[in-house]
């Protein structure tokens, strides 16, 4: 299903953002393959496929995540019902940047970016 979708796409991108999914974490190192091969620059929303060799991700800490989870389920454990609890979005995220993959693409990260990143790969 992603080879042809990638085939069909390769000279009208320039960049690839992923967001992570099922079939996306299925197909995780065929996708960062193919955008090396074609000197794509990756984005995601998680930090494990910086790690698998995508360029960079920015999107929520998931720890910090869990850890709100578990006080919810504290507090309704406790008593709280769950409908007087309010609906919270993330407030921690994290920026991974992959030098490595930078260097492999030819590009340079700027000195500030890589100042507020949260992890750097090289």
């Amino acid at each position: 299903m992603l080879p042809p979708a990638f085939e069909s796409l390769k000279s009208q991108i320039d960049a690839v953002y992923v967001v992570a999914d099922a079939l996306v974490s299925a197909s995780r190192s065929r996708i960062i393959t193919f955008a090396l091969s074609r000197r794509l620059p990756t984005s995601f929303n998680v930090r494990e496929y910086v790690q698998a060799g995508g360029l960079m991700s920015y999107g929520p800490n998931f720890p910090a995540l869990f850890r709100r989870t578990a006080e919810y389920v504290d507090k309704i454990l406790r008593g709280t019902k769950p409908g007087d609890l309010p609906v919270e979005q993330p407030t921690k995220f994290d920026l991974v940047i992959n030098l490595t993959t930078a260097r492999a693409l030819g590009l340079t990260i700027p000195p500030t970016l890589l100042a507020i990143a949260n992890e750097v790969i090289d």
